[in-house]
């Protein structure tokens, strides 16, 4: 019972800890939205619901860098300012799957007519389930009062994370709360490996089955493509890919708790249908076109071990384990977010027990005397729209910063071949495990930093990194094998593999 507990409690833990950089996003694009844009402003952004309401939510959601939880407190704000259903919807499926540096990873899948298939496909779903919401359940926009103006100067800004700092001890947390459990729950009714089989290109219930596996999912846009690079890689199944993408990353049932509240069941239940059967019929539709040539399918797949438990039922120390995970796995900027969101909540349990009356927000809503003389006054919209594009300008900037240039990141690959080789040499299985990924990853990242630098990779350099990746995923399975011999023979393979590509990139 305790291996079950602390192998959901993991998993729960590693989801929400992926998703503070994005949450935090929302609860700032949400307080913009609130404090800055007005709800006048915030109708205006997405079409003051007319007929572009559906383009202008794509727009945005395509910019914006947020997941399926970070998008909850967006979506909120949205329906508060009388957004109509159609276009939070829209916004709510486009921008978790369509984060700037998920969809450059994409792009080292298999060829670029995947992911931009993949993103056609999506928007198409987009399309159907805005447009179907509007036709189906007109008039379900609800407007509420404007909040009072803030007065100018720092209080704006101040504002902003007041605002974030109440909405995350409020209903976001319950959605967020609610979408994790489907991930932890999912852990305790599938066993450790208990989809390692599943999703075969040849099994044509695959994208069904993945469908509804997909349902209780959260994923990271991240997370999702990294899941997609594998599958590919694997020969999986295609169809079950575009279900895993679509339902994985583009919704959870945190929003579907929300609609239900929002709008009723039997209108919630009515549009999950339609989108569960829009996502069926594309996942089939694109599973034999796009399945990649000169692939051959390996018979198994590590894609979604991050679904099932993490731990076999028969160990011991379950809960040390569970610590070593997450201190290996945590990114550096994933710490950063979480301090930042521990301390925005923090500041909200103080002002929920010490101003409920809410005197700061009276505080800073209280305009001066006099205009300021000497002050250069920017109207609310245009500051709005300033921390907008200032997001989106971060945003680019991340994508840089992700994907390093190709020159630091070959000495990365670099570090990790000497690790991966020297733990296969002395037996070390679980350090080689620990870097195959990392590796793995590092190979993805040097081609998406050549495409952001204006480089060209050519058929020869995709060759290359392939052959690096099959090498380690040979390594992978004799590993997991424990064959000390042919572990070593294949090790020898992948610093071979990586010299090669390393050369035919320096070209």
């Amino acid at each position: 019972m305790d291996t079950v507990f602390w192998g959901a409690l993991l998993r729960f833990a590693q989801a929400f800890i992926q998703a503070t950089p994005t949450i935090l996003v929302g609860l700032i694009v949400a307080g913009v939205f609130r404090r800055l844009l007005g709800y006048e402003g915030t109708r205006r952004l997405f079409g003051n619901n007319s007929r572009r309401s559906l383009l202008q939510a794509w727009a945005v959601g395509m910019l914006l860098p947020v997941c399926s939880l970070g998008v909850i407190p967006v979506m909120r704000e949205m329906r508060r300012a009388g957004v109509s259903g159609g276009a939070i919807l829209a916004f709510g499926l486009t921008a978790p799957l369509f984060n700037p540096i998920s969809v450059l990873y994409g792009l080292t899948l298999s060829d670029p007519i995947v992911i931009l298939t993949f993103s056609f496909c999506s928007l198409l779903i987009v399309t159907v389930m805005g447009i179907g919401w509007d036709k189906l359940f007109p008039n379900t926009s609800e407007m509420s009062p404007d909040p009072p103006k803030v007065a100018l100067g720092i209080k704006r800004m101040l504002s902003v994370g007041i605002y974030g700092a109440r909405e995350v001890i409020g209903a976001n947390s319950l959605y967020i709360f609610i979408a994790l459990i489907g991930v932890a729950v999912l852990s305790v009714l599938l066993p450790q490996g208990f989809l390692q089989d599943a999703a075969e290109h040849n099994d044509p219930w695959a994208p069904l089955f993945m469908t509804w596996i997909a349902i209780p999912i959260y994923a990271t846009p991240m997370t999702a493509m990294v899941q997609l690079a594998a599958m590919f890689q694997h020969g999986n199944s295609v169809g079950a890919a575009f279900a895993l993408l679509a339902l994985g990353a583009g919704a959870n049932i945190g929003i579907l708790v929300w609609m239900v509240q929002e709008f009723s069941l039997r209108k919630t239940a009515t549009w999950f249908a339609l989108l569960v059967s829009v996502v069926i019929l594309l996942s089939y539709t694109v599973d034999k076109p796009l399945y990649p040539r000169g692939v051959e399918p390996i018979g198994h797949t590590h894609a979604f071990d991050i679904y099932c438990a993490p731990f076999h039922s028969g160990i011991n120390n379950a809960f040390p384990l569970a610590v070593k995970i997450l201190r290996e796995k945590t990114a550096p900027h994933e710490l950063v977010s979480m301090l930042a969101l521990s301390l925005l909540i923090v500041t909200g349990i103080v002002l929920h027990f010490c101003d409920r009356q809410r005197k700061i927000e009276a505080w800073l809503e209280r305009q001066p005397e006099a205009p300021p003389s000497m002050d250069l006054v920017i109207p609310g919209p245009v500051l709005g729209a300033i921390s907008l594009v200032g997001l989106i300008g971060l945003s680019v900037l991340g994508c840089y910063v992700y994907y390093p240039p190709p020159s630091e990141i070959l000495e990365e690959m670099r570090i990790a071949n000497t690790e991966v080789s020297s733990a296969t040499i002395s037996k070390d299985w679980d350090t080689a495990q620990y870097w195959i990924p990392i590796y793995d990853n590092w190979s993805r990242k040097l081609q998406v930093s050549m495409y952001l630098r204006g480089q060209t990779i050519t058929p020869f350099h995709r060759a290359k990194s392939r052959v690096l990746r099959d090498k380690l995923e040979s390594l992978k399975h004799g590993i997991e094998s424990e064959d000390v011999e042919d572990s070593r023979k294949i090790g020898i393979e992948v610093t071979n593999a990586f010299y090669r590509m390393k050369h035919a990139y320096a070209q």
